[in-house]
């Protein structure tokens, strides 16, 4: 599949594929406006999170204390595996590290378990049969989706910090570390508040970068082999892609714990 005009060359078909459905491409909305929205970004990160609450919420109703089925059995692996986690990691008290945890990890994994999707799969019945010109099923390929979320985590980490160690607390750990002396404010304002901001960034552009790079990867198959060989390239890939999938949604969930652990941390000042 490819947009008007582009369907005999790769670049054009590569091109297509990295778009998103945005207010701008429905022109509804100006080029550059600030009030532009990746509609599918959104559309695919909400029915992901609806899929993972649905089937939780179902299997807690239905759980039995005698033998469990195989999606109680699962749903309670994966549910002692992010406790675990939390209990080796956050050292503070708040019931609400745990669940939100639970959260990032399953949510992620759903959303990154899309990458797997073949490439013209939804997009190409989407344009088609529904006249849809643009479409990316993988929310976490889109870096408004990925910073949205490190930016939650971030505001969390403010909100705690500020809560457990007092307004002042958290200014002087910002101003007074790593050297506690007036005179190096200034130097250790510019490290702590890099340190600070560099944490939501990071987290967010891994989570996008990775995900990112393993679509290119399949579109790239897709683009460049005829659609009888594109399993040869794109299956190998997505052997692996499978374990990209698991620990970046892995890695995003224990970094939240760890910014959150630290800022339940008391000040040493």
């Amino acid at each position: 599949m490819a947009a008007p005009g582009e369907a005999l060359t790769q670049s054009g078909y590569i091109s297509h594929h990295l778009t998103n459905l945005s207010l701008v491409k429905l022109g509804l909305v100006e080029e550059g406006s600030f009030w532009n929205v990746h509609i599918d970004s959104l559309f695919f990160s909400f029915v992901m999170g609806v899929i993972f609450l649905w089937v939780f919420h179902s299997v807690a109703k239905k759980a039995t204390t005698g033998v469990p089925g195989k999606l109680q059995c699962f749903v309670e692996m994966v549910v002692e595996f992010v406790d675990q986690n939390v209990k080796d990691t956050f050292h503070g008290r708040n019931p609400l590290i745990a669940p939100l945890a639970l959260t990032v990890f399953c949510w992620i994994f759903l959303m990154n378990l899309l990458d797997l999707v073949p490439i013209d799969f939804i997009p190409y019945p989407a344009e088609h049969w529904l006249g849809i010109p643009y479409l990316k099923i993988v929310p976490t390929t889109d870096v408004n989706i990925t910073m949205a979320m490190a930016l939650g985590v971030f505001a969390l980490m403010v909100y705690y910090s500020i809560k457990v160690k007092g307004l002042g607390g958290f200014a002087r750990e910002l101003a007074l570390h790593p050297f506690n002396h007036w005179t190096m404010i200034p130097f250790n304002l510019l490290i702590e508040v890099v340190s600070l901001l560099a944490k939501p960034l990071s987290l967010g552009m891994r989570l996008f970068g990775n995900l990112f790079a393993g679509e290119v990867v399949f579109i790239l198959c897709a683009a460049m082999l005829p659609w009888y060989l594109q399993w040869m390239g794109s299956l190998p890939w997505a052997i692996f892609h499978i374990l990209i999938i698991l620990i970046q949604a892995f890695v995003f969930m224990m970094l939240t714990i760890v910014y959150l652990s630290m800022a339940h941390e008391d000040s040493d000042h």
